[in-house]
């Protein structure tokens, strides 16, 4: 890969077949500081019907970062992002028993011919439209419990959901209107045409439930995580893992934080050479906690700026939010409200105060009690902190908030900037910050 001639902007339109692979071709490389340009396909539920597909998503085949080594970080800047679709269905799933060995992302199987990961093709609309290409039998693990269609105004900024008849006009041309890129394989979920909840009005603020690097060992890319990735201890078929190579291998890619949206920057560990940086699972809209299970997945370019740090060696993501979402006592002191703390210190014989900067660092586990261990125990590695003491300064000076249900969370708090300097990313918090 890094013979290849490097480049300042690597355009991505390949996709995985929902394992991330490390073993597997980059793309690139681009350059430390270079552009990662892609035309992303929706996440969720579009794979969760397509069973050829073996991770839940399809999300981009990853890029070589040039210079970047295991043990260092990759910063990603993400410049822009734009939705594409013109509508997309979402909803609570529910499974459908004999389609799937063990886990319905990543083992799909047909319960009339034992087809695992089948191919299949679309017969008509409606939740038994997706058909096994080697019997005809309706193959799809997963179907709505309670869903809806939902489209968007030609700025993407706010979504209308859909009565029954405009449903399945949409769901007979699903394609074209979720935008889905020539490359992917996926069946478009609104082929379901799903209509519980009619006329229901929602802001787009759309964000990626997917990105980072590559994990260590082959990975289910929804599995990339600490939650779902529980779901492969053990498993019953070929992805199954330990927890120990569970631990050691995965990124915490599959965040579903919707802080992570135009203007943020993510810090991300390194596992393989090159990183690895991929995109995927864009969402129109999500509120904390994704509580559903699923939001509304779509089809979006997305700009990605990548730098590497050397050296920062981490187990999982650090998030820097745009300062207008982060939590109220995590936003960085005003010069007047250090004017006054600094009055009131010296009246107690304190001469100065602490310099400190936000930074969120994102925890993922099988539940939100053990995410949030995740959480704090990494902040407190990398900061040479106690756990006690991030526990105290994520109360007093940020806050724990929920990306997904039931297990990625991200410690928000106002880090001493001694500690972000000797991380080597103070000028990425200054930049956002403005410090």
């Amino acid at each position: 890969m890094a013979e290849q001639k490097c480049s300042g902007t690597v355009f991505v339109n390949h996709f995985t077949n929902g394992v991330l692979d490390p073993a597997k071709p980059m793309l690139g490389p681009v350059q430390d500081g270079g552009y990662i340009v892609a035309n992303t396909a929706p996440g969720c539920w579009g794979p969760m019907i397509t069973p050829a597909l073996r991770g839940g998503h399809e999300v981009t085949q990853p890029v070589y970062v040039e210079g970047a080594e295991v043990g260092d970080a990759i910063a990603i800047r993400i410049k822009s992002i734009r939705v594409t679709s013109m509508a997309t269905s979402s909803g609570n799933d529910e499974t459908v028993e004999g389609n799937f060995l063990g886990d319905p992302y990543c083992a799909g199987k047909c319960s009339a011919c034992g087809t695992m990961y089948p191919e299949t093709r679309i017969e008509g609309i409606g939740p038994s439209a997706i058909r096994c290409a080697n019997c005809g039998a309706d193959a799809t693990p997963f179907k709505f419990a309670n869903g809806y269609t939902i489209a968007f105004d030609a700025n993407r900024s706010v979504g209308v959901t859909l009565p029954k008849a405009a449903a399945e006009q949409i769901a007979r041309d699903g394609k074209n209107y979720m935008a889905t890129p020539a490359n992917s394989i996926q069946n478009p979920i609104v082929t379901f045409a799903p209509h519980d909840i009619v006329g229901a009005v929602a802001r787009l603020r759309p964000f990626l439930g997917q990105i980072g690097t590559a994990p260590s060992r082959p990975l289910p890319d929804s599995h990339n995580a600490g939650d779902f990735g529980f779901f492969l201890i053990g498993a019953p078929h070929e992805y199954s893992v330990s927890v120990d190579e569970l631990n050691q291998s995965k990124t915490d890619g599959h965040m579903d934080i919707s802080r992570v949206r135009e203007g943020a920057i993510l810090i991300c560990p390194v596992k393989v050479p090159g990183g690895g940086v991929y995109v995927g699972d864009m969402h129109a809209l999500q509120g904390d906690g994704e509580i559903a299970g699923h939001t509304c997945d779509v089809s979006g370019i997305v700009t990605l700026q990548v730098h590497v740090v050397k050296g920062l060696r981490m187990d999982g993501p650090i998030l820097l939010p745009n300062e207008e979402d982060l939590p109220y006592l995590a936003k960085p002191l005003s010069a007047e409200e250090k004017r006054l703390a600094l009055a009131e210190a010296l009246k107690w014989g304190l001469t100065e105060i602490e310099e400190t900067a936000p930074v969120a660092f994102v925890g993922t586990g099988e539940n939100l009690n053990v995410a949030t261990e995740n959480a704090l125990k990494r902040a407190a590695e990398l900061l040479e902190m106690s756990v006690p003491e991030v526990m105290n300064r994520s109360t007093i000076t940020g806050s724990i908030q929920i990306g997904r249900h039931p297990g990625v969370v991200t410690a928000t708090f106002l880090v001493p900037v001694d500690r972000l300097e000797k991380l080597g990313i103070m000028g990425y918090v200054r930049e956002q910050y403005g410090l």
